[in-house]
């Protein structure tokens, strides 16, 4: 299999080709198929590259057809977002099929989502930059147009892997003909199916979020997991302001073990207070800990929920079509 590239920077993921060559392909039987997904990087403008190489080949147009077509609307980090189609493509495929894809990745609009997620971190938003006032309603615009680009490609489900999107997800939204995932109605739903038991009798069954305060402050993940049962507990003011800001700051010196520190304290913080799950709603913190770091065990991290209901839809979306 194949992936058509328009206008995409040196980022190399798997077999996707990035030497400026429409597509490539690997000497098997498989790679005889036609590519099924397509990666759209807009300019710093927010403009998408050239239509002209998506239609050099005619045949080329049913690929964003089908049934199953997953968009995928990029967000604060590159890697988040390769990490998240790396998941759809390995927990995804079946045999010699993967699920079908179009990525529309802006780098101005991921810059904007920076600038707005620090804008609640002091030491960092007063940095001189030339980015540091954004205008909410320009980056949902933003958003929307490119779900509209999504839906006009073919897609015939919407995802966003990026947690501070989520804030302009209703927004968004609006006037939306296919299924638009939310990344916390996917966790939430998932952690009511897991049958969790309240740690202490009596208890209301008390899911903890750990994230920005951006994050937090939009309240999303709050009112999903309140709306399947769920008791939520956020860190307290001592707490963002002595471990989960400084952890922040910390990584964005590159002092990843001093963050690593801070994240522990943090996590710890929420354990104690007899949460059953901590929901790691920040891409920053979940890749501090080790993969067989013990404290890791009372984490969920909600791209996994959205990456399994968005393979769960579209292996679906195949078999019903």
């Amino acid at each position: 299999m194949g992936f058509h590239t328009l206008n995409y920077p040196s980022y190399k993921l798997g077999y996707v080709n990035t030497d400026r060559t429409l597509y490539k392909t690997r000497s098997n039987r498989v790679l005889a198929m036609r590519p099924s997904s397509f990666l759209l990087n807009t300019d710093e403008g927010g403009k998408s590259g050239s239509n002209t190489a998506s239609t050099s080949n005619d045949s080329d147009n049913s690929l964003l057809s089908l049934d199953n077509t997953v968009g995928i609307i990029g967000g604060v980090s590159v890697d988040s977002t390769l990490k998240f189609m790396r998941k759809l493509v390995q927990w995804g495929s079946r045999d010699e099929d993967s699920i079908p894809f179009v990525l529309c990745s802006d780098p101005m609009l991921s810059k904007d989502l920076l600038s707005h997620e620090r804008s609640s971190l002091p030491s960092l938003s007063g940095r001189k930059t030339e980015r540091t006032q954004v205008d909410p309603a320009q980056i949902a615009e933003n958003l929307r147009s490119k779900r509209i680009f999504l839906e006009n490609s073919g897609a015939r489900c919407i995802v966003m892997p990026c947690h501070i999107s989520h804030s302009w997800h209703e927004e968004v939204f609006k006037g939306c003909n296919v299924p638009f995932f939310h990344m916390g109605e996917c966790v939430a739903k998932q952690l009511k199916e897991a049958n969790l038991k309240p740690l202490e009798a009596g208890s209301p069954l008390r899911i903890g979020v750990l994230a920005t305060n951006a994050t937090l402050t939009a309240g999303f993940y709050q009112k999903k997991l309140q709306n399947e049962g769920f008791e939520v507990v956020l860190p307290d003011k001592a707490t963002m302001e002595h471990t989960v800001v400084p952890a922040i700051e910390a990584i964005s010196r590159k002092d990843i073990e001093g963050a690593r520190n801070l994240f522990r304290i943090a996590l710890q913080v929420l354990l104690v207070r007899a949460v059953n799950s901590v929901i790691l709603a920040s891409d920053d913190m979940r890749g501090l800990l080790p993969h067989d770091d013990p404290l890791l065990k009372k984490c969920v991290d909600p791209m996994d929920a959205l990456a399994w209901s968005t393979i769960n839809w579209a292996q679906s979306a195949e078999i019903g079509k």
